[in-house]
């Protein structure tokens, strides 16, 4: 029997599929109805559910090198679906404007450093997300590092998530279009990842078994959807 690794929720199919499903209905949101907050609102369950999965996939693999340049290989073949999806109008000028792949492979990378004691590894991850121009920063490697240290001590990994979000009460302003807006005060949208939190630290057990090339199939596939309805639209 393998070694138990973690004491949160290990039904990561489970938790994939409803971080896909948020991140459709905020892409879709986002790209064709962009006045309606609660899109984007409901998309803030997908980042932190996916760095969960991949803190999970880090401790359970059994060959971290070739699960790192399998999602890297996806971030490539996702960034070009990527730009047509939501900056088709200006393909070359968002090159580099790298898509969700890249931060978890750099922050999973810089995670994976850390367990490790390699700390060039972490400092070098630690270093891109801070300099190059990646959705989420920083965000990503916090969550996952708070995943792995409290992967046994899921009260104590809860508490400090919800700490890790506190920032957006205070990061937004009125004229936010995408803030929450609460007796005369604007909250980060950002909020809404709180959300995720009980798919994380309670168990379930759904049992479903679905293939892991359709959760690195249908990023690419869901953005080409996404392309193909502005083309026709």
């Amino acid at each position: 029997m393998q070694e138990q690794k973690l004491k949160t929720n290990l039904d990561t199919n489970f938790i994939k599929l409803i971080a896909i499903i948020s991140m459709t209905i905020d892409h879709f949101g986002g790209a064709f109805f962009p006045e309606y907050p609660i899109f984007r609102w409901v998309g803030r369950l997908a980042f932190p559910l996916f760095c969960y999965c991949l803190t999970v996939g880090m401790l359970y693999t059994h060959d971290i090198k070739k699960y790192l340049l399998r999602l890297l290989a996806f971030a490539f073949i996702s960034q070009p679906f990527w730009i047509l999806a939501f900056n088709s109008n200006d393909i070359v000028g968002n090159i580099f404007n790298f898509n969700i792949f890249f931060t978890l492979v750099i922050s999973l990378l810089a995670t994976w450093g850390f367990k490790e004691k390699k700390w060039w590894l972490f400092i070098s991850g630690l270093l891109l997300l801070s300099i190059v121009n990646f959705d989420y920063s920083m965000t990503g490697l916090i969550l996952m590092l708070i995943f792995y240290l409290c992967r046994n001590k899921p009260s104590l990994g809860a508490i400090l998530y919800i700490l890790s979000y506190l920032p957006a009460f205070l990061n937004t302003t009125m004229s936010d279009p995408l803030a929450l807006k609460l007796f005369g005060h604007a909250i980060g949208f950002e909020i809404f990842a709180l959300f995720a939190l009980p798919f994380i630290y309670l168990h379930t057990n759904t049992e479903l078994k679905i293939s892991k090339w359709f959760f690195y199939i249908y990023y690419p596939a869901h953005l080409f959807v996404i392309y193909l309805i502005h083309l026709f639209i």
